[in-house]
């Protein structure tokens, strides 16, 4: 199915995990790729994986925690693709800590990659999606939906992601942009994986943010995301928050 043929999209944090599965996912079915991330070595072994299957894509390194890099980096993908019809928000990163012990700079560093990163990435491509009545999918997570413990700046940023999505949704309708947040829950990345815990956890509380259904790998949330980034099959959908956790939340 080549629901992306003559379609650009444009992927940030396309190095590893959901990132690349989404980027090999929207290639698969057609979809020209612009790959985004500042991990050199992985983005560009992602490219290589989507070419190497015949698939259309191009990288740039970009720190989306800097207006000027995404600035730059928009510049040149739009000089290679001509236009924007998707963008994809994954880029992101969680650090765990006790509340009463938490620092400013790990909030400050999550809210800016998570939450900011996500704010100037949409608002500076929206003219180009405007004028392609493209769409914007954006990576949540459900501790936007339900309490992490240890992970309150990620919750918060992930939160953020989801409020200002759906205020997206509404204000562009009317001129043709939908867009629309995945949750993930439970999901198999490397920085889920390499996330370190902090000492003295309760665990019992571990049961909040373990999935019914068991691990998945970032290929499911892949799919759901190019599901809502179609016009074939997501086309009437927009404002909407698709959780995606194994049951984690019910």
């Amino acid at each position: 199915m080549q629901r992306f043929e003559g379609k650009n999209v444009l992927i940030t944090g396309a190095a590893a995990g959901i990132g690349r599965a989404t980027a090999e996912r929207i290639a698969s079915e057609g979809g020209y790729v612009f790959c985004v991330d500042l991990a050199e070595a992985s983005l560009a072994e992602t490219v290589e994986r989507i070419t190497g299957a015949g698939g259309k894509a191009d990288w740039a390194l970009c720190d989306v925690g800097s207006l000027e890099s995404i600035q730059h980096m928009l510049k040149m993908a739009i000089g290679k693709m001509g236009s924007l019809d998707v963008l994809i928000n994954v880029a992101g990163v969680i650090k765990m800590e006790n509340f009463e012990r938490s620092t400013d700079a790990n909030w400050h560093r999550i809210i800016g990659i998570n939450l900011t990163g996500t704010y100037w990435m949409c608002r500076e491509a929206i003219p180009y999606l405007l004028a392609s009545k493209g769409n914007i999918v954006n990576v949540s997570s459900t501790s936007a939906i339900r309490g992490l413990p240890w992970g309150a700046a990620y919750a918060a940023s992930k939160g953020g992601v989801s409020a200002m999505t759906k205020s997206i949704a509404v204000e562009f309708a009317k001129q043709g942009l939908r867009a629309n947040t995945v949750c993930p829950g439970s999901i198999s990345t490397g920085m889920n994986n390499n996330s370190t815990l902090p000492d003295k956890m309760d665990f019992s509380l571990i049961p909040r943010i373990d999935a019914m259904l068991g691990q998945k790998g970032p290929e499911y949330v892949a799919s759901v995301i190019a599901l809502l980034a179609s016009e074939q099959d997501g086309g009437h959908i927009t404002g909407s928050e698709y959780v995606m956790d194994g049951g984690t939340v019910m």
